[in-house]
């Protein structure tokens, strides 16, 4: 199986197994720890929910691309476009855990303060990674893309990684899918 293939499944499949995958963005080498995922019209959580918008364009896209947004006005969110052939989805990536580079990352993020305050949340990953909007459609399998999604060297790539832990959600406004165990972490 190839990766844009694996995407191409729906969301609840794709985040478990990007667990361990890595992102490697300018020296920079990160491994997946925390995900969310997000479907279309069955999501009330997801951008896609209602309709496709100029916004949430990129969930609709190709599966391996990147959506970035801006949230509450001050930071970043990366997602890892994942569906099902015509449907939105993504993956949020909400941490991961630093492998090489940390001193580029420790630059961008000078009030973390420790490693795993520098990429505990979306938006401190996306500040440490140097991710923006600029981003946004990237297709994140390319051999030449600036931000490139890897998979794991240590375990079959499309394998369930052991000792996922599985919970609701967070972030999102009661009734509004922040009830569904969507949420994906490798402690």
């Amino acid at each position: 199986m190839q990766a844009r293939d694996f995407l191409s499944q729906h969301p609840l499949i794709v985040a478990p197994v990007l667990l361990g995958w890595r992102l490697a963005k300018d020296g920079c080498l990160v491994e997946l720890t925390e995900l969310e995922a997000y479907s279309d019209a069955e999501d009330p959580g997801s951008h896609a929910h209602a309709r496709r918008t100029p916004r949430n364009a990129p969930m609709f896209g190709e599966p391996g691309c990147a959506y970035v947004y801006f949230c509450y006005g001050n930071h970043w969110m990366l997602n890892i476009v994942a569906h099902e052939q015509g449907r939105a989805g993504a993956v949020l990536v909400r941490g991961a855990r630093p492998i090489d580079g940390l001193a580029r990352m420790r630059e961008r993020r000078p009030g973390a303060r420790n490693d795993r305050d520098l990429l505990g949340g979306p938006g401190r990953l996306t500040q440490a990674l140097g991710v923006d909007r600029s981003l946004n459609g990237l297709d994140l399998l390319s051999p030449s893309s600036p931000l490139r999604l890897l998979p794991p060297d240590h375990r079959a790539p499309f394998k369930h990684p052991p000792g996922v832990v599985c919970t609701r959600r967070i972030g999102l406004a009661r009734g509004k899918g922040d009830e569904l165990p969507w949420r994906f972490v490798l402690p």
